[in-house]
Order: structure tokens, then C-alpha cells, then sequence
């Protein structure tokens, strides 16, 4: 893969690339952390920046950030949809999910991508190719929404949207088949303890429900899971949420959401420099960052 910023599109080649982070609130957030672990493996002279930009100066921050010739960075909470009519432009990916993750530098100007889904997708394609297969997505949010276009374009044999808000469930259901007609999707209101239907391939989770509280039960009944099934949570923090605990106990396989993570952030960094990066000093970085 070649590099979305190269030495010669910077005015000297011993200028430092820059990348950085925005968001608002940063306080906790270990992609500064890693990223440099990752850089510093890789003997990349590369440095990255974390920015707490208020909603109001997202604007200047990232005019900024283009003025400087910073080489891209991250998107962090609340600015993934506001972001966009700040730069350039955007990939149709993103622009069709509506969110904005990851800034790539071409020549002056910067570009938005959306890698989250690609992440599960990555992640999940190490277990088993999804293609075919009958998934089960709880939650109809952002990264919901990334993860269902992502899980549309590989070919699923069907995505069932659960969601406490019908409308909710619904629209990401039209979303998924405007893009890709021949997808079956079929969005659910999730009422009470839904029952994972037999035979799914694959559960998961897209809500919050789990961060910072490893106890945090999801109303769901479980007993149709077996050994075959594959259960994900996107939750990174605690990795081991209720979920997969339960999952683990039945015999499925499990992906925990600091894998996907770093598989985001694994992807972002091909994309800026077009190395691969060693994901095991990334992993270790993050569950030192955090202390887990």
C-alpha cells in the first residue's frame, strides 16, 4: 500500500510528519500512546498529536491543521458527522455512513475515510469470511452503521438489525439496501430479552452498553448459542465485557472490542505510511495505557 503522505509531497523531506487527534473530551484515550509505540517499532520518525478541539473551533482546527501540513490524524467524539464540511472532501464510504474516523493528507488537502467497520470486518475475516453467513447486529448507532455497510458490500447472506427504536433499526436497514439491493436486512425492535434466532453465524455488538462496566448485562437470551457461533463487542474497555463472557462460556469463538481497536488503528496506519504495523506491540501499548 502506498503511503497517503509521502517525503516528497512535505516542503523538506527532514521535516517530522505530523498527525493528530481531535476530540473533546481526550482525558483516557490511548490512540497518542500506541500510535507512538507503534511508530517508535516500526523506526518511523513520525509524531502524534492529541487535540482537544471544542465544537465551535472545529472549523479553525482543522484549517489549522491543514495551514501546518499536518499529514491527517483521527476523529474523536462529538466531531465524526460535524467534521465533514470542514475538509475537502470525503471517501464514498464515509460519505455514505455519514462518519468521519480517520483524515488522510493528499497533496493539500485533507480527506475524510470511515475505517471502523473495515476493522470488524478485518478482524472478524480471521475467524471465518462473513460472506454468506447470517449476522445479528445489535445497536443501529455510528459504528452500527459502519459495521452494516462494511457487512453489506462483503456479500452476507443476512443482516438482522436489533435496536430499542424501531426507526432506528429501520433506517439503517435502508441504508445497508440503497447501497447494496442484494443484501437481505431485516431490522428488528428489540423488546425485552431478544433471542438470538438458531443458526446465526455471527453476533455483534454495537452498543455502549458494557464500556467501563464488565457486568453490564445486555437484555438478551442466549441459549441458541453454540460452539459455531461467533460473537464480537466493540466494546475495547473493559475488552472482556458480560457478552463475551457468556459467549466464552457456551464454546463460541470471541472477538473482543480491543482487537477490533487495534485492527482500526492497524488500517489507519497503513493508510498513512503504507507499513504494516506489528499489532501486538499496539495491543500491549493500549493495555498499559489503561491498565489492564
Amino acid at each position: 500500500m502506498e503511503p497517503a503522505v509521502s517525503s516528497s509531497s512535505l516542503s523538506s523531506s527532514s521535516l517530522q510528519p505530523i498527525l493528530a487527534l481531535v476530540g473533546h473530551p481526550l482525558s483516557g484515550n490511548p490512540t497518542q500512546y500506541m500510535l507512538q509505540k507503534a511508530f517508535a517499532d516500526r523506526d518511523l520518525d513520525w509524531r502524534y498529536l492529541s487535540l482537544e478541539v471544542a465544537p465551535d473551533e472545529l472549523g479553525d482546527a482543522v484549517r489549522g491543521m491543514r495551514a501546518m501540513g499536518f499529514c491527517g490524524g483521527n476523529c474523536s467524539d462529538p466531531h465524526k458527522q460535524s467534521i465533514i464540511e470542514h475538509l475537502d472532501r470525503v471517501s464514498e464510504t464515509a460519505a455514505r455512513i455519514g462518519v468521519v474516523n480517520l483524515i488522510l493528507r493528499e497533496e493539500d488537502q485533507l480527506v475524510g475515510e470511515n475505517t471502523e467497520g473495515k476493522a470488524l470486518l478485518e478482524a472478524l475475516g480471521r475467524q471465518d469470511n462473513p460472506t454468506d453467513k447470517r449476522i445479528i447486529l445489535l445497536g443501529a448507532g455510528r459504528i452500527a452503521r459502519a459495521i452494516g455497510v462494511e457487512l453489506a458490500q462483503v456479500g452476507v447472506a443476512e443482516l438482522v438489525v436489533v435496536d430499542r427504536t424501531e426507526a432506528n433499526a429501520r433506517e439503517l436497514a435502508e441504508l445497508v439496501t440503497a447501497g447494496e439491493s442484494n443484501v437481505s436486512v431485516l431490522p428488528v425492535a428489540w423488546e425485552g430479552d431478544y433471542r438470538i434466532p438458531a443458526e446465526t453465524h455471527v453476533l455483534i455488538n454495537a452498543t455502549s452498553v458494557g464500556a467501563l462496566d464488565p457486568d453490564a448485562r445486555l437484555p438478551l437470551d442466549l441459549d441458541t448459542l453454540t460452539s459455531q457461533t461467533i460473537v464480537a463487542d466493540v466494546t475495547f474497555n473493559p475488552p472482556r465485557t458480560w457478552l463475551l463472557c457468556q459467549a466464552a462460556e457456551r464454546g463460541c469463538t470471541t472477538l473482543d472490542g480491543l482487537e477490533v481497536f487495534v485492527d482500526q488503528a492497524a488500517i489507519n496506519f497503513r493508510h498513512w505510511t503504507g507499513i504494516e504495523p506489528d499489532r501486538a506491540v499496539m495491543r500491549e501499548a493500549v493495555e498499559e495505557f489503561l491498565e489492564l
